[in-house]
């Protein structure tokens, strides 16, 4: 059966637009509700944790989410503005049917978002949301009226989660003079992210610490690194990271402004696990750079790549029993440390690599050179078959030749435009702009 309203990451779109309406988040929420409310143990009320980012809209599909768990019997605790990584650890945590979170993640105010944590703190497995999607099909009712939900608030949420993410920082250690910036993307982290590094004795400038409403991910955050990257020139600060709206997504910056990705603290996080606990493996996405895969080779450890999604990274990790990955754009998974991505506790793993090595980021990756990435987007006609195009095809399998093992190439389509994505990496930046132009010809011909 194909999911009609949720995609990789929950149920998404632009708010007061279907599914993003109001009518249609109060059917969600009990359609939801009947699901859980069948798994739970008989005579039992099951109680599900809803969690939101701090989109103005945020309000409006809590009230509608709390009223569809309601009318389906369900109880509903209300944890306010929280990060999408502490409503996955609250649910488990405080033993709950499931937790759910209002946010779009790194889009702009406008979106909103849908997404859903199991009791175990993991994304719902594909067979609950399609048992979802189905409720969704049947007219909305409601329970009498002795078996309507209630809904209280947890007001202790932040301090406990707090709590949760410096005890992954290891005790031996401290940020004690540490300068850092912290940008919180006017998100979910505002309140908490700035704490958990003060608390651990670094001293914090946050930026994007003052949400309205309208101004989420809005020239800040991990999506837009430059404004961290000038506070950390402008303060002198030894280090800043930033998150996104939800805080599930970590880009750090040093102290001469230069900027590392995903990829880049992926190979970080591996190279420390690996002076103290080997690692079988690590896993990244068809877009994680090859030199990752070259370094890892290497260090004799074995490297998957999953589609692009933290969802599927995070499956790929749970096949093998590995325990890091990661993609380029900063989701970071560390499952000895959480059940999800979680942009603070990536960082707090990075910053204890720093503090146990006494390097700075540039030495620790100066091992690993990024290979040059050229990505050229084609625009196609909607059902463009690009896999059974046999020109495209040859180009790229002709490039694949030139290159060896020195380089590497990927076709996708985008999932939400008519574009043909083609990505060529080499050794030489040159090179890999004039094979990905080679063969984006053969699309657009």
């Amino acid at each position: 059966m194909a999911r009609k309203y949720f995609g990789t990451d929950g149920v998404r779109g632009r708010v007061g637009e279907a599914p993003i309406t109001p009518d249609f988040v109060m059917r969600l929420g009990y359609a939801a509700g009947t699901v859980l409310a069948k798994a739970e143990i008989p005579g039992s009320r099951p109680v599900v944790l809803i969690g939101k980012d701090t989109r103005i809209s945020g309000y409006m599909l809590e009230a509608a989410l709390q009223a569809g768990f309601s009318a389906a019997g369900v109880d509903v605790m209300l944890a306010g503005p929280m990060p999408t990584p502490a409503i996955a650890y609250l649910t488990r945590a405080l033993r709950l049917a499931a937790g759910v979170v209002i946010s779009a993640s790194h889009n702009p105010y406008e979106d909103n978002g849908i997404k859903f944590f199991s009791a175990s703190g993991n994304k719902l497995p594909d067979a609950v949301e399609l048992e979802i999607e189905a409720a969704l099909e049947v007219p909305m009712a409601c329970v009498e009226s002795r078996r309507l939900g209630r809904a209280t608030r947890l007001d202790d949420a932040r301090g406990r989660y707090i709590e949760f993410c410096k005890s992954t920082f290891p005790n031996e250690l401290d940020l004690r003079g540490t300068r850092m910036v912290v940008d919180c993307a006017h998100g979910a982290a505002y309140h908490i992210a700035p704490h958990v590094f003060h608390e651990l004795g670094a001293e914090v400038i946050a930026i994007g610490d003052k949400p309205n409403g309208f101004n989420i991910n809005d020239k800040v955050g991990a999506t837009a690194p430059q404004a961290l990257v000038e506070a950390v020139q402008q303060h002198k600060a030894d280090i800043g990271i930033a998150l996104d709206g939800d805080a599930d997504r970590l880009i750090v910056v040093d102290a001469k402004g230069r900027i590392f990705n995903g990829d880049e603290l992926l190979y970080i996080m591996v190279r420390d696990r690996m002076e103290t606990r080997p690692l079988e493996g690590a896993v990244g996405t068809l877009m994680t750079n090859m030199a990752l895969e070259v370094a890892f080779r290497k260090m004799g450890i074995g490297f998957v790549r999953a589609n692009v999604g933290d969802r599927y990274v995070l499956e790929a990790l749970q096949e093998r029993g590995w325990l890091v990955g990661g993609e380029g754009s900063g989701h970071m998974l560390c499952l000895d440390k959480h059940t999800t991505g979680d942009g603070i506790i990536s960082a707090l793993q990075i910053l204890s690599a720093l503090k146990r090595s006494g390097a700075t980021l540039a030495q620790l990756t100066e091992d690993i050179a990024l290979y040059p990435q050229s990505l050229v987007n084609v625009r196609v006609q909607p059902g463009f078959d690009w896999k059974n195009n046999q020109a495209l095809q040859s180009e790229k399998e002709a490039v694949e030749r030139e290159l060896g093992d020195n380089g590497r190439v990927l076709l996708r389509a985008s999932g939400t435009e008519p574009l043909i994505r083609v990505m060529v990496e080499a050794a030489d930046a040159a090179v890999a702009e004039r094979m990905a132009r080679r063969i984006a010809d053969k699309v657009a011909a």
